[in-house]
């Protein structure tokens, strides 16, 4: 069921009074409160990008450190013992043809 459709069945049993205003209102915070967790997962996703600016080949390993919080030369390690399995290469070369690189902002110079 989605959320839409347990907003719905919410409301008609408002409407029907088995549910009071202040229920209702719980309810529904409830329902909106626990389907909210995946949006910072979602973003984390679909804002990952290939650094620019820490990279050895393609950016991927720097880009992330960035998106993870974790350090890129532990990144490096990790496709490194990976290389080992052959999957370590596989998943680079995916994330490196699928992965877009981060725009870079050009430096101004103030005078």
């Amino acid at each position: 069921m989605s959320i839409a459709d347990d907003l719905t069945r919410l409301e008609q049993l408002r409407d029907r009074g088995s549910l009071s205003a202040d229920e209702f209102q719980r309810a529904k915070n409830k329902l909106l409160s626990d389907s909210r967790p995946t949006e910072p997962m979602l973003q984390a996703v679909n804002g990952f990008r290939r650094s620019a600016t820490d990279r050895w080949l393609g950016g991927v390993c720097g880009g992330l450190a960035s998106a993870t919080g974790m350090e890129a030369w532990l990144w490096r390690i990790v496709f490194t013992l990976m290389l080992c399995t052959g999957f370590g290469l596989l998943a680079y070369l995916v994330l490196w043809i699928f992965v877009p690189l981060e725009q870079s902002v050009p430096l101004v110079r103030v005078s």
